[in-house]
């Protein structure tokens, strides 16, 4: 349901952790609780870099929305799991590139709600809207009159999905997902993916999904052949599906290099894989 229309869920459970407050504790953000920031602690033990992870997946995003304005011409997206607004949300980065560029965010934290406000400055000549809904949920995402009203999805448009996948255990829900969101949207539109994996370090990423797990949180990590398939039928941008550091970096990381500017950072040290493709 669009930010503008209808009754929203307002509650909020401060008991239990929630994906995209602990992502926000792990940016340096102020929208979380005692248990998001408990269940971030947690994981943080198992992976102490996972705030500098979570930092490197942010920047990533910063990039891909860059080349997709900037070198293959995109004016729509479709960010879904937007998570809390902080610096170089996607509206920020492709309107900086082309004031035109019009945005949908969905997400099914009320707190992404009431900063949905945010979320929607737009320049006077783009547009953004906001969608309280679940990706378990896509025809929810697809029917809102708020995706209609603000993106032509007969036009190519960017659909992003970064870092939310791996809440979603089974790789045939995915598939499914992702076939309804892709097939609303024609030729020429792009797939944007971050995913967790366990390839790095597996013993780490083990106890990253026990700790999910038992604070009622699904995580599924992914291999990068599982993640490749995601993208089946689709043509991959260069340099395919990569560590999330290794795609397409910019000169200088934000946010990596001045952590440690006296050494080489690991495409490796941070444990996602991301990839980007074209619908032929």
């Amino acid at each position: 349901m669009s930010e503008q229309g209808g009754r929203l869920p307002v509650e909020i459970d401060t008991t239990v952790a929630h994906e995209a407050r602990v992502y926000d504790y792990w940016l340096g953000g102020k929208d979380n609780f005692a248990a998001d920031r408990a269940l971030g602690d947690v994981i943080a033990e198992h992976i102490p870099t996972i705030k500098t992870m979570a930092r490197a997946n942010r920047a990533f995003v910063g990039r891909a929305v860059r080349y997709l304005v900037q070198e293959c011409g995109i004016r729509q997206f479709l960010d879904i799991g937007t998570g809390i607004p902080t610096s170089g949300n996607v509206h920020e980065v492709a309107q900086s590139a082309e004031p035109a560029s019009r945005v949908v965010y969905v997400d099914n934290d009320p707190i992404v709600l009431a900063h949905a406000r945010a979320l929607m400055a737009s320049t006077d000549e783009g547009a953004t809207r906001f969608i309280f809904a679940d990706l378990h949920d896509p025809d929810s995402i697809l029917s809102d009159p708020a995706l209609a009203e603000t993106l032509d999805l007969t036009q190519p448009t960017a659909v992003m999905l970064v870092a939310v996948l791996m809440y979603f255990r089974e790789n045939s829900e995915v598939e499914q997902v992702l076939g309804k969101l892709m097939d609303a949207v024609p030729s020429g539109s792009y797939l944007t993916i971050t995913h967790p994996t366990a390839d790095f370090d597996p013993e780490a990423m083990a106890g990253v999904v026990a700790s999910a797990e038992q604070s009622g949180i699904p995580f599924q990590p992914r291999d990068q052949d599982e993640v490749a398939a995601l993208f089946e039928g689709m043509d991959l941008v260069e340099p395919g599906v990569a560590p999330v550091l290794a795609w397409r970096p910019d000169p200088e990381p934000a946010g990596i290099t001045k952590l440690h500017p006296q050494r080489e950072v690991d495409p490796r040290s941070a444990y996602y894989w991301a990839a980007m493709a074209r619908k032929r």
